[in-house]
């Protein structure tokens, strides 16, 4: 069995395809500008060595596709992923999953928010009932007998939303427009926490979350995909808990652990969340986290085919069957079933 797992989330900004209008503000790719980008997106993913990687802003599939074809250690790997539809008349980016380990069943795609959540927004008159870019769900069998649910997200960015033509220079419409965007952003993230609480409904599950949550680990939004306050629920810790808190070889004095930059600002807001299956103190631990790294060279030396958000990379190290299945009679708990 593969004791180590590496799992990994990447933006890899506007992927599309030359000649795709992807937004209205910035031209299309030309053949050389597009050839740049698979390439050096390709490099990265061969520097990352990653077994599964969760991607964003994804244009389109063909265009992934070929990335992994230029790699040295994707090209057999299985790729799973929906191109995004016309929205308004313009392209909305999807996420994909990369996987160099077998899969389980087929992934499912969720756009429409869960449970009938909906959200008014100020000034919209049509409620909100979907998510900005679909949560993708795939399940990885890690070992013969062990399966991980992945779920990969997208949720709303902090990009004013203004309507019918918003004037930016106008503070009051900015004040609405930025409402807008963490209203829906925070309906998309309790929207995501109950595709989890849903999809394992009171079964012990392994789950990971990966993904561009637009904001940092301690904002309410992210927070809410976390479960506040769920834990010890039917003897089962609901909770998703940030990688890079619990990682094993956490050194604060030297992590560098930012994943954007905007206006001169370094926040992380690029994660992995991981079930308690994962948790070092859980008595249902199937494995933990060692070590959380981020690869963001590149985001302080820009160049037009780079994208602008770093790589999270978590390493988990799979516990051990049998050692686990003696420590566990020992303790008198039973062994997870998986």
């Amino acid at each position: 069995m593969q004791q180590e797992i590496r799992f990994a989330t990447f933006n890899v900004c506007n992927l599309a395809l030359p000649g795709t209008k992807f937004y209205e503000d910035q031209p299309p790719y030309s053949p050389a500008e597009y050839d740049a980008k698979i390439a050096w997106l390709a490099q990265q993913l061969d520097r990352l060595d990653a077994d599964v990687i969760a991607f964003q802003e994804i244009f389109s599939q063909l265009a992934l596709k070929q990335v992994l074809a230029k790699t040295q250690k994707y090209q057999q790997a299985h790729h799973v992923g929906f191109d995004p539809e016309l929205q308004a008349g313009r392209l909305t980016p999807s996420v994909s999953l990369v996987s160099r380990l077998p899969l389980a069943g087929e992934a499912m795609t969720y756009p429409h928010l869960p449970r009938k959540l909906s959200v008014i927004l100020p000034g919209v008159a049509t409620p909100v009932t979907t998510f900005t870019r679909p949560v993708l769900r795939a399940e990885v069998m890690v070992s013969a007998t062990l399966g991980v649910n992945i779920f990969v997200c997208h949720l709303k960015s902090k990009r004013p939303d203004y309507r019918n033509g918003g004037n930016e220079d106008d503070l009051d419409q900015l004040g609405i427009a930025v409402l807008r965007s963490l209203l829906r952003r925070s309906t998309e993230a309790l929207g995501l926490r109950y595709l989890l609480t849903d999809y394992a409904d009171g079964k012990r599950v392994p789950m990971i979350v990966m993904g561009d949550f637009n904001d940092v680990a301690g904002a309410v939004s992210t927070q809410l995909v976390m479960g506040i306050g769920r834990y010890n629920r039917n003897g089962i810790d609901g909770r998703m808990f940030d990688s890079y808190v619990i990682q094993a070889q956490h050194d604060p004095l030297r992590d560098v652990g930012y994943t954007h930059m905007h206006e001169a600002n370094f926040e992380t807001v690029d994660h992995i969340l991981v079930s308690e299956e994962f948790h070092p103190t859980s008595q249902f631990s199937v494995g933990e986290v060692q070590e959380v790294i981020y690869l963001n060279d590149h985001i302080t030396l820009p160049q037009p085919q780079m994208s602008d958000h770093g790589v999270v990379l978590a390493r988990v190290r799979l516990h051990d069957t049998e050692t686990k299945k003696r420590a566990d009679e020992l303790a008198g708990f039973p062994l997870p079933s998986h």
